[in-house]
């Protein structure tokens, strides 16, 4: 996996990945790569930066977003006060997967979370994803609790 580089996101790589989430849309609102992008995604982008322990990442590939993912470290009463990695919105273009970019991903997510010293991992995944599901069980992941959503209005 020499190939492939993972790094913190800027804002130029906002299309790119606003492109990749809309490869794959779930239950969700439709997101659109077209231009101009929508600017609560330049304001997401801000706040994310903004913050240590929140970090937007993309996953190269000779020069070419081919992955995204955030990584959120969320600290804790739970575990003595253990910190906690949370992975969210992990995508992987189409027209590379099963090249094993999502796994090096999620090993670099679960290396800065031991690296930040948290005690647990953990992901949310759609119920319709069993693929998915497969694929973070086979890298360690359980599914050990069920996840809620309540979408509040806009």
């Amino acid at each position: 996996m020499t190939d492939l580089v993972i790094r913190d996101a800027t804002a130029d790589d906002l299309p790119a990945i606003i492109s990749l989430l809309a490869q794959d849309q779930m239950g969700g609102e439709d997101d659109s790569s077209g231009p101009p992008l929508d600017p609560g995604y330049r304001a997401a982008f801000d706040a994310m930066a903004a913050n240590p322990d929140n970090r937007l990442l993309v996953a190269q590939v000779d020069g070419r977003v081919v992955g995204t993912f955030q990584l959120t470290f969320i600290p804790g009463l739970l575990f003595h006060g253990g910190w906690r990695g949370l992975i969210e919105a992990v995508r992987i273009d189409e027209s590379v997967r099963g090249r094993g970019y999502g796994e090096a991903m999620m090993r670099w997510a679960i290396e800065r979370s031991r690296e930040k010293g948290c005690i647990v991992v953990q992901l949310t995944s759609n119920r319709a994803r069993t693929r998915a599901h497969r694929f973070y069980e086979r890298l360690g992941f359980v599914a050990s609790h069920v996840g809620m959503k309540l979408f509040l209005d806009r």
